[in-house]
């Protein structure tokens, strides 16, 4: 469970860079809850609920690819970089912009891509297809 363990200790440091973020936010423009109205506000609270709402299931089929021998031996750190890359992308390019933007939608696709494989990995071995 290497991998797994590397990927959730990075991710858990970016969970907090993103806590910190918003929080610095919350001190910039004076507000103690919600966004205020703020469209700055938004944007960094969406760029750590993004990241909260994704991570969980993407890191948790990475564990079981990785723990269930499913696919090739590089399957798990390959899957665990895309989501390291794509989470990085994703809150650089919203962060920056809360339009369209390359870290967003480079970003969205490798975290899509990393859990698509990871369910159609796991699925193929629950099924005995793999």
């Amino acid at each position: 469970m290497t991998i797994s363990m590397i990927t959730a200790g990075v991710l858990g440091l970016m969970l907090l860079f993103l806590s910190v973020y918003v929080i610095a936010g919350r001190v910039k423009l004076k507000i103690d809850l919600g966004d205020g109205g703020s469209a700055e506000m938004q944007r960094r609270i969406r760029v750590h609920a993004n990241f909260v709402e994704y991570v969980p299931m993407a890191l948790i089929l990475i564990m079981l690819v990785e723990y269930g021998k499913v696919g090739p031996s590089g399957l798990p750190a390959a899957l665990a970089v895309a989501l390291v890359v794509g989470r990085a992308l994703h809150a650089y390019g919203l962060a920056g912009s809360s339009g369209a933007s390359v870290g967003r939608f480079v970003g969205t696709n490798l975290t899509a891509l990393t859990i698509l494989a990871g369910a159609l990995a796991t699925l193929g071995r629950g099924f005995g297809l793999c």
